[in-house]
């Protein structure tokens, strides 16, 4: 024969929690796994988040790509503006040449004999040619006689002390400089004033011969 369990006695707090434990069903456990919304708001974030970064990364690429183009056309546009300098260098002696032999022949000279006259007006068309032709190429001539010195144009090969000019002034050209457009290519060698020993420096200070 089976016992009979006994009903439990009115008042027994272990016999209710065990009668309560049994009444209740149980509960499922939490899963965020399961839940469909959340695993979407997920998903949404991580597309967002590579959306950035893909962007951030289009962004740069096409800066890097606006640089390069940028600069291919500059280095293009200087390649054309200056590629006639090496040339142009070779040229300057000519020039330096005609303009030497037009100084060595006296004006009274060129008066007393036709033909040599017409040999220096010959002479002078070819220079004039030579420097149309260089200031359609951009080639300016530099001859800064009486201009303050610059070092970024001018070359200065010695002081002349004791001259009435103030101190750092060109008085005298050995041989003109030339630029091309805003390239130098070669600078005037010139002779500067040192001033005068009692006359109060200027603001120009002592110019370097040695450059």
């Amino acid at each position: 024969m089976t016992e009979d369990k006994k009903p439990a006695e009115a008042g027994d707090p272990e016999a209710e929690i065990d009668d309560a434990a049994a009444a209740a069903p149980d509960a499922p456990a939490e899963d965020l796994s399961d839940d469909p919304l959340a695993a979407a708001e997920a998903r949404i974030e991580q597309l967002e988040a590579e959306i950035s970064d893909l962007r951030d990364r289009s962004l740069r690429a096409l800066a890097d790509a606006e640089n390069t183009r940028r600069r291919s056309e500059r280095e293009l546009a200087d390649a054309r503006k200056y590629a006639s300098s090496g040339f142009a260098k070779d040229l300057l002696n000519v020039s330096d040449n005609l303009g030497r032999a037009l100084e060595s022949v006296p004006e009274e000279l060129r008066e007393r004999d036709e033909n040599l006259k017409t040999l220096v007006v010959g002479v002078e068309m070819v220079e004039k040619d030579l420097l149309t032709a260089f200031e359609r190429q951009g080639i300016t001539k530099i001859e800064p006689l009486g201009e303050k010195f610059d070092h970024t144009y001018h070359q200065a090969m010695f002081e002349v002390p004791d001259s009435p000019e103030p101190a750092g002034t060109i008085v005298q050209l050995l041989q003109p400089g030339y630029v091309m457009h805003d390239r130098l290519l070669r600078p005037a060698m010139v002779a500067v004033s040192k001033g005068q020993q009692n006359s109060p420096p200027d603001d120009t200070g002592h110019v370097d011969t040695t450059a």
